[in-house]
């Protein structure tokens, strides 16, 4: 059976797809439209709005989140592909009274403005600190590159990760 006639086993005559995804550690079955992006099976389906939606093409990273540890822009990915891999948003890294090191840097830095992109920025600087990212600030705004902030707070930002890393 090739992957075509699977797909299409699978789908049923409304054109919905049932998949299980596993979010934050929590497995979810989900009927889908095989069109529908990750990030909106995250933020309409499931619930989950800490992800935001900034561009909708993968230029902003507002939208990031971790797929089996990896970063991904969750507008430029199907849900449906992501079948079997542990996807985690802003919602699974800490809790109120018990953030992750990287939030309560950024909280301590100063690391947002507006807000709007600090979920997207936080998943990308915790990816960060398990790539190869060289000791530098310029080193760390090229890997966080694919991350706007439109109010500026870049600066902030850098010393938050730093700090984190252990270099500030």
């Amino acid at each position: 059976m090739n992957s075509r006639t699977q797909f299409e086993s699978a789908t049923g005559a409304d054109g919905v797809v049932h998949v299980t995804l596993r979010i934050n550690g929590t497995a979810y079955r989900l009927p889908l439209d095989p069109r529908a992006t990750l990030l909106d099976c995250l933020r309409e389906t499931v619930g989950l709005t800490g992800t935001k939606k900034g561009c909708d093409h993968g230029q902003c990273g507002a939208c990031t989140v971790h797929v089996d540890g990896r970063r991904v822009n969750a507008c430029l990915s199907l849900a449906v592909m992501h079948e079997g891999e542990e996807i985690t948003t802003i919602e699974g890294i800490g809790q109120p009274g018990a953030l992750h090191a990287v939030q309560s840097a950024f909280l301590a830095r100063d690391a947002y403005q507006c807000g709007y992109c600090t979920s997207g920025q936080i998943m990308s600087a915790l990816a960060l600190l398990g790539e190869p990212c060289g000791p530098k600030d310029a080193d760390v705004r090229e890997c966080m590159s694919g991350n706007i902030c439109r109010c500026g707070a870049y600066p902030n930002i850098v010393a938050a990760i730093q700090h984190v890393r252990g270099k500030s």
